[in-house]
């Protein structure tokens, strides 16, 4: 129990930049993929060209890999120097990567989403003389959104324990100081105390996503009472 209290410190502290990351990525991403999801239904080639692109390069290639890509590959192909601050360029970084990816994959949740609402609905609000962008964000966007909680809620849970990938970039994340107190101390506890606290960390994400989607399930149900 002793041993506990000393690594506990320096666990909890890995854990607020687990934490922080994890909260950056969500806050970030989810509004990202909207746009994505739509340039992906876009009629125009371009846009939905380089949104599919986009797609298939962030979801087809593992996010170990990106962060190494943007880690090490993108600074030395354009000679940026980091700063005497390595642990906050480190989860720049790893925010930066986190958030491109899981923007790709929330798209894909979001398109599967507006592609779930009834035709019917674009050809009554057509017939009521609304605009696309009025029958997209006034219509469809809002049950889309409520469609799709439950597979954004287990992204979300896949995003937690993705954190601990920041470790290869030296972020000083839980994973990281659990590493290092087992490596100084040759002992597996950290490890078990780095699984408990993110089981706890997915339990706690788990009641907010399911008060979520309660609340959205009522909304469902008043609409069609």
């Amino acid at each position: 129990m002793d041993y506990i209290i000393s690594i506990l410190p320096a666990m909890m502290r890995g854990t607020m930049w687990a934490i922080g990351l994890f909260v950056i990525t969500l806050v970030l991403s989810l509004p990202l993929g909207l746009p994505l999801a739509l340039g992906e239904n876009s009629r125009i080639k371009p846009v939905k060209w380089f949104c599919n692109l986009y797609v298939l390069v962030f979801r087809g290639t593992p996010l170990l890999l990106q962060l190494f890509f943007f880690y090490f590959v993108i600074p030395m192909a354009l000679g940026v120097r980091f700063s005497q601050d390595r642990d906050v360029d480190a989860f720049v970084t790893a925010c930066v990567t986190f958030v491109l990816n899981y923007a790709a994959y929330f798209a894909e949740i979001y398109r599967g989403g507006m592609n779930g609402i009834d035709r019917g609905q674009y050809e009554a609000a057509a017939s009521l003389g609304l605009s696309k962008v009025q029958t997209i964000f006034g219509i469809v966007v809002p049950q889309m959104l409520r469609m799709v909680l439950p597979p954004v809620s287990n992204e979300a849970i896949v995003l937690i324990k993705d954190t601990s990938l920041a470790y290869v970039i030296a972020v000083p994340e839980l994973m990281k100081a659990a590493n290092s107190a087992v490596n100084r101390d040759v002992t597996v506890v950290p490890y078990i105390l780095a699984a408990v606290i993110y089981l706890l960390f997915t339990f706690v994400v788990t009641i907010i996503f399911n008060k979520i989607e309660k609340r959205a399930s009522r909304f469902d149900q008043k609409e069609e009472w």
